[in-house]
């Protein structure tokens, strides 16, 4: 990579807004010696004008990033393993070189967040790899998706109607896929679906009742000013439309991947009306498309002709959140225009009987599925990976070890890399998270699928040996 300039804005206040002015940077080490005069240990991080005071002396690795997370709110990743002493002496200097002097020949990266503080990667070898998390004393629990309170998702037998049955409740249809006879109903109140819930349960018109779910947009693609990227080089084979390797990206809108890649994208489906994209930067789905692709052209030949498409389906529109009723309709969408594999870089906690089956449906038609596992430690239960239909990926560097903000529950399937660098008219962006795993999975999928000649049913068991199935 090029070596960096560092620019850098006016100092990030906790939790303030203001780290979109930063510009993020890459640096690595060159080694600083220390002065041996220091008695006091003393770090000064100034939030106001963005000036560091220090006066440190082989103070191990770990202790110094647990006290700069407590002292910046930072998200900290260090790459496991990687020992330093920190030991450095110096008065009022930009952030970029007191983390120079205090971090020495170690490489790092600071990345800022959208309306967050910025991410910080300390690492060895590569910032791909700088998986452990150093937590802050104070750290805000992670947001969780829930059930929305005052809706239901009901399926009508053949030949109802849902208007007449939603008057009768006194419902709103407020979405629709009558492929599957299926509705999402909104009521007055909790109460009144409660009370619907339990009427519907033994109406003779209708095969099923269940519970609708939000499922939050997936984080945010953060900018990097980096050189340019390893290159890799994949090319559209003319073919088919039955030809097609299609991997159906069920996430936010898909920009365009530029003149090299936008063949291989195929004309996007929208669940939840037109999203109003900006042009400045790439979205989560955009980033995940990229994603696959880097993943498939880590196993196919560089420049392979290859039939793999991506299809997005977004699922979000213009909205903060998605439900669990729309992840399902933009499934079948998917699987209906003809995706064999379907990836869920996204997730939440609602167990959607509607989601499910619609899942096991595309399954018995031979199509593979493969979600986030969640980028909450712990072993909680996401929804949609925590289906035993799904692949779940959580994310972990190359010696097997998961990330320390990744979910490693009983569920998972495997793991690959949480890290992904994307490039967006001719800039670098970051993305970090069981998302960015999950799209190197799917990408792995159609790349196998691809080089065999198979279809993606009949590769499965090659892939999970590839990314370390945990399951007996």
């Amino acid at each position: 990579m090029k070596s960096l300039a560092h620019k850098w804005g006016a100092g990030p206040g906790r939790g303030s807004g203001s780290c979109r002015l930063l510009a993020a940077w890459l640096f690595f080490g060159a080694f600083i010696p220390w002065s041996p005069a220091a008695t006091v240990e003393r770090l000064d991080w100034n939030q106001k004008n963005g000036l560091v005071s220090a006066e440190l002396r082989s103070l191990p690795l770990t202790n110094f990033l647990e006290r700069l997370a407590s002292a910046t709110d930072w998200q900290i990743y260090v790459e496991p393993e990687t020992t330093h002493l920190v030991s450095a002496k110096f008065r009022e200097q930009p952030v970029g070189e007191a983390l120079r002097l205090l971090l020495g020949n170690l490489s790092f990266a600071l990345v800022p967040q959208a309306n967050a503080p910025p991410k910080l990667f300390v690492f060895r070898t590569a910032m791909e790899e700088a998986t452990q998390l150093i937590r802050a004393r104070h750290e805000a629990a992670g947001g969780r998706s829930g059930r929305i309170m005052d809706e239901l998702v009901v399926t009508l037998k053949p030949g109802q109607n849902i208007d007449d049955l939603a008057r009768a409740l006194g419902a709103k249809v407020t979405g629709s896929a009558k492929e599957l006879n299926t509705y999402r109903l909104k009521f007055a109140d909790e109460a009144a679906a409660r009370n619907a819930h339990d009427t519907l349960k033994n109406n003779s018109t209708v095969s099923s009742v269940d519970y609708n779910y939000w499922v939050s947009r997936p984080g945010e693609v953060n900018g990097l000013a980096l050189g340019s990227l390893p290159s890799f080089n994949l090319q559209a084979k003319p073919v088919g439309e039955g030809g097609q390797i299609v991997v159906g990206l069920i996430d936010t809108a898909v920009q365009s991947l530029g003149k090299e890649f936008d063949a291989l994208v195929l004309k996007s489906i929208s669940v939840a009306g037109e999203a109003q994209v900006p042009d400045g930067d790439p979205t989560h789905g955009t980033a995940m498309a990229e994603t696959i692709l880097k993943g498939s052209a880590q196993i196919l030949p560089n420049g392979q002709a290859t039939a793999i498409r991506i299809l997005p389906v977004d699922v979000y529109g213009n909205n903060a959140q998605t439900t669990t009723f729309d992840v399902a309709v933009g499934t079948y969408r998917a699987v209906n225009a003809g995706a064999g594999i379907i990836n869920y870089s996204l997730g939440g906690e609602g167990d959607s009987a509607f989601l499910h089956e619609v899942i096991k449906k595309a399954k018995e038609q031979g199509v593979i599925f493969v979600g986030a596992a969640g980028n909450t430690p712990g072993t909680a239960n996401t929804v949609p990976a925590y289906y035993p239909e799904v692949i779940a990926v959580t994310a972990g560097d190359r010696q097997g070890n998961v990330a320390s903000y990744a979910n490693s529950g009983s569920f998972v399937d495997g793991m690959a890399s949480g890290n992904s660098l994307v490039s967006y008219q001719n800039r670098s962006y970051l993305i970090t998270g069981t998302s960015a795993a999950a799209a190197y999975v799917s990408g792995y999928a159609a790349a196998l699928a691809d080089k065999s000649g198979k279809p993606a049913s009949e590769v499965v068991a090659q892939l999970l040996q590839l990314i370390g199935i945990k399951k007996p």
